[in-house]
């Protein structure tokens, strides 16, 4: 039963879409800077092979958790509705969790590497559950497509401004100040979405007596669930493998030192500039639709990256701007098509957190290919951090086609998979 449309003002999607900042602010320090720091700086240097272990153990573990999560949060919407309990619970372990990440004691080896898991596990735990609860509470809010775009793209842009943020704060600021920086974001973000933000108009109580896995595991029973998931899976990797590499590529091929930053905040300045222009095109053309002509756009552009050598600032800042612009479609349109695929299945305001757990569950798992797959081949080909001389096939060669052109095959076999996809008129 599709809901009525609701007009929603600005400052009340901004209360809501405001948690998405600080939410967004885990993903450079946690996905990209975490690596790096504990190859380099961490208090006993790990190898890039139990880097990538660890990241592909704990993101594997917190994928299989997200469904379970997924799960509580829904039943717990039949004794007492509402989203807000759910993202009180989770501030502290996201707290705590970051904080032990970046402030790791001097220990061995082996220590240090339990130390970077136990952190990893707190701050996923809390993400999972944040996320989960967040998501499914703008969902619920409209099924309306004008409205669940907006305010998708209203929290997407609020997530985007976190990680400008936190990407000119990563090479000006030490690791304490980092974490104020992050804490502070965190609080004021959570206070007006607990406070003030719009509540759903209704909501409908999830089926009684149904098994825990049953439950877990209904959105797959849904046809363009599981096509949207596919194309997420794919896209997710694609995503995810440069986010895993980039700062080893900006140091190690292009040689651009404490310059990075600048290029991250030029990619999703253009992501964040660029969300009204897909939200107009989806409504030109339908969500789907649009997100395809994203995911063309990005293979066509980031490949050229691949070819790029030290100090090619000029063409790696064009490929930066293009391919950011592309990003913004594909944070704005999928969770929009998902709300929309929740409504058609007849979930709409009771089954939200269900679908959103599997999705969470798909995110992480993409995370955790890209970062136990990629990290441990290029130890095996022979690239090593801080050695940017290296040449050939087992040097920087290889980071470059880990880097650009692989993710880009699997661009184009993630928009072939929506193309495809039964999701052009949802």
């Amino acid at each position: 039963m599709t809901q009525p449309a609701r007009a929603f003002s600005l400052p009340s999607l901004l209360a809501y879409g405001g948690f998405g900042l600080p939410l967004a602010m885990l993903a450079l320090p946690v996905y990209v800077y975490a690596p790096q720091f504990y190859a380099r700086q961490g208090g006993a240097r790990l190898t890039l092979a139990a880097i990538g272990a660890a990241l592909l153990a704990t993101r594997l573990l917190a994928a299989f958790s997200d469904p379970v999560l997924g799960w509580l949060v829904q039943r717990g919407q039949a004794a007492r509705p509402g989203y807000r309990r759910y993202v009180a619970w989770a501030l502290a372990p996201l707290l705590g969790g970051f904080f032990a990440l970046f402030h790791p004691p001097v220990l061995a080896a082996a220590a240090t590497l339990c130390w970077f898991v136990a952190a990893l596990l707190l701050v996923y735990g809390g993400f999972g559950l944040a996320g989960i609860a967040y998501q499914s509470w703008g969902a619920a809010l409209s099924s309306a497509p004008l409205q669940r775009s907006r305010i998708t793209a209203v929290r997407e842009g609020c997530g985007l401004l976190g990680v400008i943020v936190v990407a000119g704060a990563l090479g000006s600021l030490s690791q304490d100040g980092l974490s104020l920086l992050f804490a502070g974001c965190l609080l004021a973000g959570a206070a007006p979405l607990l406070l003030w933000a719009p509540r759903p108009a209704g909501s409908r109580l999830p089926a009684p007596g149904q098994h825990p896995l049953r439950a877990m595991l209904a959105p797959l029973q849904v046809k363009t669930f599981r096509a949207l998931f596919g194309v997420l899976l794919v896209n997710g990797v694609a995503t995810a493998i440069p986010a895993t590499l980039f700062l080893f590529f900006a140091d190690d091929r292009l040689r651009l030192g404490p310059d990075a930053g600048y290029f991250l905040v030029l990619y999703f300045v253009a992501a964040a500039a660029s969300m009204p222009l897909w939200v107009a095109l989806a409504r030109r053309f339908g969500e789907a639709r649009a997100w395809c002509g994203a995911m063309l756009l990005a293979a066509l552009v980031f490949v050229w990256a691949g070819a790029l050598g030290a100090g090619a600032l000029l063409a790696f800042g064009m490929i930066c701007l293009l391919s950011g612009l592309a990003l913004g479609a594909d944070l704005a349109l999928p969770p929009a098509l998902l709300a929309g695929v929740i409504d058609r299945a007849g979930h709409g305001g009771r089954g939200e957190a269900a679908y959103f757990g599997l999705w969470n569950w798909g995110t992480q798992l993409t995370l955790a290919l890209a970062a136990g797959i990629a990290l441990p081949l290029l130890q095996w080909l022979g690239y090593v951090p801080g050695q940017g001389g290296m040449e050939g096939a087992g040097g920087t060669t290889a980071l470059a086609l880990a880097y650009a052109v692989l993710p880009c095959i699997l661009k184009l076999a993630a928009a072939a998979l929506l193309w495809r996809a039964p999701l052009a008129d949802i």
